[in-house]
């Protein structure tokens, strides 16, 4: 495992030569094709940090940076290109042991015994529900009927 940094300052002033909507990604690529040509990256991933793209887009499409400092970090076949002033985040190394894996296994099992009573539980409930829902409608309508009829032999007289 190789690992290579530097702290480079980039200029993106050639940015300012395409039209205004277009600046920051054309700061963008210019950026991406700096790394690639300092770090002597063929074919390499190169992943800019979310810190250093918010810093791009900061102040809009129209207006990127005319220049931006920036920490690159080379190893295993990927560049990582970070603002100068930000810590990389590093990743977690997993862990693998026997001992961990079959707790998880009765964990899951006890899960999925507890849903599958929710789930049984609430068809019940919205069973109930709906029964009574469909009784109030029909209560509804008969009172509405019944005013009608009364007005009906009014007429009649």
């Amino acid at each position: 495992m190789v690992k290579l940094e530097r702290i480079y300052t980039v200029p993106l002033g050639d940015a300012f030569e395409v039209p205004r909507n277009k600046r920051v990604p054309k700061a963008v690529k210019l950026l991406r094709e700096f790394i690639s040509k300092h770090m002597k990256a063929t074919g390499e991933r190169i992943l800019i940090s979310e810190a250093l793209n918010k810093s791009l887009w900061e102040r809009s499409i129209q207006k990127p940076p005319r220049k931006i400092k920036i920490r690159v970090i080379k190893e295993d076949g990927t560049i990582n290109a970070y603002l100068s002033d930000e810590v990389p985040k590093e990743k977690p190394k997993e862990k693998k042991s026997e001992e961990k894996a079959e707790p998880k296994k009765e964990e899951k099992k006890i899960d999925e015994k507890i849903e599958t009573k929710k789930v049984e539980e609430k068809p019940k409930e919205k069973v109930e529900s709906k029964k009574e829902e469909k009784a109030e409608p029909k209560k509804v309508e008969e009172k509405t009927k019944e005013p009608e009829k009364k007005e009906k032999v009014e007429e009649k007289k």
